[in-house]
């Protein structure tokens, strides 16, 4: 049985008031056309020939209108219009309608029209007829009586074919908006231009029809001629809108489409939301076919288009009307589902979708496998605009890729590059590219002789600092040391110590630190606790709004386990933003390393961090500074040529300088990476394995890779003690290293216990909260200055460590 025609439905909620607005213009027309009517029963003989024969062609041509092509059929154009008004300025109110009437039930007939829609187009039709009648009266008389036409005459004519227009446009508009719901001026504004191109041109005849008539009745069978153009020239313009909207490949809808599409259905679901219908949601799903590139590669860019045309025909028959299928491009659909009460509805026709695209596809002979990854993304939860909803569905389909998954849907987590992120990353590049603060004509030593640490390292010299009451200079505090007693305090985590040693501590992080000491030289400068509790430099001024913030590096010691000695320190990033305060190193990295901003983020940690070591050399402090470089940094060569001449610059030995790289570095380009890493090894720069036991190969990396240390990730170090798994994966992993002779540092030692079984265990180095947090270079010295070095008791004992039991 054939479905009902949409157009003869009325949706359930809007019956009552759609009823009585059709009731109303059934009144208004009998009110306006009852008496003309009457008075034409009692005339119809002294109607003329001419008459006789528009009134026939007004209802033949109206047995077969033009109603556009396309999905959405808009108002058809009816030919009777140029006849019914050419008859209602020759002859009257009542004739017109009369005719008008009798072509309307035809065509309701001809297409299918439910009597209350029959009988509101012939109301419609009578009250346009009806105001542009009294638009003609109010000329000096009949318009056309047998004289001449007045400049009055041709407005009269004018005035009748507007008043006709926008009678009728909008009532079929207010009809359209009573029924469906739909914003009333932008629908509106959309069909204007076809309604005056189409209806428009068949009132301008009516003139010329109705001069005609009054010469000779055979010349009214002409006008079919010009509307036959009026025809074409309709049919013409609706079908290059259409393709205009199409994709000329498969058929489908194109980019422009979709988003037409997406903004009207998101307007119709936001008042379905408003009214609080269930059914208020509206999906968006992207489709990415996985291995096209692979056909066109292989078998040719026409093949490809075949297979396209393939893959276009089998979403049609999945997709039913009236959801939306389209083409974006290349090889991306995209379908708009409508009327959508949960996700789990667009996730079946997803896996549906999936389904038709994993059958192979067979072009000359040859099955062809495609499949397709999916992103979903809902309105309104995932977006309230086609832009935002389009942006998340893009985001959610390489989500689906990246996870080796066919569906997923938008989930904050997976976007990468969302519009708070690209803010912080706009942010990021403000900071890098504004470079260290510090007052212009500050610190400036240029001309002074320059001060060598105790490697070679070099800093230019600055004005001598005053001694302390025994007369020693803060690089004597930090060189010297008296037998049998370490600089440093003898107990960690004691009381404060005495105040002149305080002071002391002071003078050694000021002479440093060159940006403390220009501090130091101000007449008002706040104390260093206060600095640091600001997160901003002494010498800096207080941060303007909309200021990027500050990029400083902190430092977490490393402790050889067995003697207790600080071997190393590992550089850690920190941003502070001037309006999110402390953003988490895991963010920032997460922001950084999707942008080209990595690069410069890595070239600005490495200056600040080898100028540091020069810092410290020159203060007598002879440590070894490991940084952490992302894929980016080691896919060219620019790293290793700046580490170089920064060690030239300041003098530094290359063991100082060590680089951390993770397995997923090494195999996002292993041919580069490594090309990169033995340049760096050349040069006698570190290299460290970081997180190691998290990739895939770690087994190939130790053997082939220029390695001299390890660091077992703190996943697993973190959780050695209560686990017995945890455990033998470090005790195997530092057995491991040991055989390959590679140095083994763990990170996230946080407990005395972990310590002890790492100690156990064989590992060398140490790092995390048991010892110190990460902290500012000159919070770092004065740690030094308080930290005595833990050793622990007895050997390699390892009856502390947890055994996995037999399985």
């Amino acid at each position: 049985m054939e479905p009902p025609d949409p157009r003869n439905l009325v949706p359930p909620g809007r019956a009552a008031q759609f009823a009585a607005f059709v009731g109303g213009v059934l009144t208004l027309a009998v009110l306006v056309s009852a008496d003309p009517l009457v008075s034409l029963a009692t005339s119809p003989p002294e109607l003329p020939v001419a008459f006789w024969t528009m009134a026939v062609l007004a209802v033949a041509c109206d047995a077969r209108p033009f109603v556009p092509p396309g999905r959405r059929q808009s108002s058809a154009v009816f030919p009777s219009t140029c006849f019914t008004f050419a008859i209602l300025l020759g002859w009257g109110l009542g004739p017109a309608v009369a005719v008008q009437a009798v072509a309307v039930l035809v065509s309701g007939v001809r297409m299918r029209h439910a009597p209350w829609r029959t009988s509101f187009n012939a109301g419609q039709y009578a009250c346009s007829l009806a105001a542009a009648y009294a638009v003609t009266r109010l000329g000096p008389g009949g318009v056309f009586d047998g004289g001449p036409l007045a400049w009055t005459d041709i407005a009269a004519i004018g005035g009748a074919g507007l008043a006709w227009l926008v009678v009728n446009y909008s009532l079929v508009t207010a009809a359209v908006r009573l029924r469906f719901g739909e914003r009333w001026w932008p629908n509106a504004w959309h069909g204007l231009p076809f309604e005056l191109l189409s209806t428009g041109s068949l009132l301008l005849l009516a003139p010329v029809l109705v001069t005609a008539a009054r010469a000779s009745a055979a010349l009214v069978p002409l006008v079919l001629v010009p509307l036959f153009a009026v025809y074409r020239m309709a049919r013409l313009t609706v079908e290059q809108h259409q393709l205009a909207s199409l994709d000329p490949l498969t058929g489908l809808a194109n980019r422009k489409a979709l988003l037409t599409e997406v903004s009207e259905q998101i307007h119709r679901h936001a008042e379905r939301r408003a009214r609080d219908e269930p059914d208020a949601r509206l999906a968006l799903l992207l489709i990415d076919l996985d291995r096209f590139k692979n056909v066109n590669d292989a078998l040719g860019h026409e093949v490809g288009d075949r297979l396209l045309v393939e893959v276009s025909a089998r979403l049609t028959d999945v997709v039913e009307p009236p959801d939306l299928v389209a083409r974006l491009g290349g090889d991306e659909f995209a379908i708009v589902m409508t009327r959508l009460t949960d996700v789990a509805q667009a996730r079946d026709l997803a896996g549906q979708v999936v389904q038709v695209l994993a059958e192979p596809v067979p072009l000359d002979g040859l099955p062809l496998d495609v499949g397709g990854s999916i992103g979903i993304a809902l309105y309104p939860e995932h977006g309230e605009d086609f832009a935002t909803l389009m942006r998340h569905a893009d985001v959610a389909m390489y989500d689906a890729k990246h996870r080796n998954d066919t569906v997923a849907v938008y989930t904050a987590e997976s976007d990468h590059n969302s519009a708070e992120r690209l803010s912080l990353l706009a942010d990021l590049r403000r900071a890098l590219e504004a470079g260290p603060a510090g007052p212009p004509g500050e610190g400036d030593v240029s001309a002074a002789p320059a001060v060598r640490g105790g490697d070679g390292a070099m800093l230019p010299a600055v004005p001598t600092a005053p001694t302390d009451p025994a007369g020693v200079t803060p690089t004597e505090a930090v060189t010297h040391e008296r037998p049998g007693h370490r600089w440093w305090s003898r107990h960690r985590g004691r009381s404060p110590i005495a105040a002149h040693d305080d002071e002391l501590i002071k003078r050694i992080v000021t002479g440093a630190d060159p940006i403390l000491r220009r501090a130091a030289q101000s007449a008002e400068s706040p104390a260093p606790d206060e600095v640091w509790a600001r997160q901003v430099r002494p010498d800096e001024p207080p941060e303007p709004a909309g200021d990027a913030g500050g990029i400083m590096m902190y430092y977490q010691p490393q402790i050889a386990i067995a003697t207790g000695e600080l071997v190393g320190v590992e550089a850690l990033l920190r941003w502070r933003h001037p309006r999110r305060g402390m953003v988490d190193p895991e963010e920032l990295i997460r922001v950084a390393e999707q942008s080209a901003v990595m690069r410069l983020l890595t070239r600005r940690v490495v200056d600040d961090v080898m100028e540091q070591l020069a810092k410290w050399s020159a203060a007598g402090l002879r440590l070894r500074a490991a940084v952490n470089v992302s894929v980016r940094d080691l896919h060219t060569g620019e790293i290793a040529d700046q580490i170089a001449d920064r060690l030239a610059r300041y003098g530094l030995a290359p063991d100082r300088l060590q680089l951390e790289i993770t397995e997923g570095a090494l195999m996002a380009d292993p041919r580069r990476v490594l090309t990169t890493i033995t340049r760096l090894h050349r040069i006698g720069v570190g290299i460290a394995l970081d997180d190691f036991g998290t990739g895939y190969s770690s087994l190939q990396h130790l053997r082939r890779l220029p390695l001299s240390e390890v660091k077992v990730d703190r996943s697993f170090v973190l959780g050695m003690v209560d686990d017995a798994d945890d455990a033998a994966i470090v005790r195997s992993t530092i057995e491991l290293a040991k055989a390959l002779g590679l140095r083994v540092v763990a990170e996230g030692v946080e407990d005395e216990r972990s310590w002890r079984m790492l100690h156990a265990a064989g590992c060398d180095v140490a790092q995390g909260w048991f010892y110190a947090r990460p902290m500012p270079a000159e919070e770092l010295v004065a740690w030094l200055a308080r930290y005595r070095p833990l050793r622990p008791f007895g050997g390699h004992d390892d009856a502390d460590l947890p055994h996995r039991r037999t399985r």
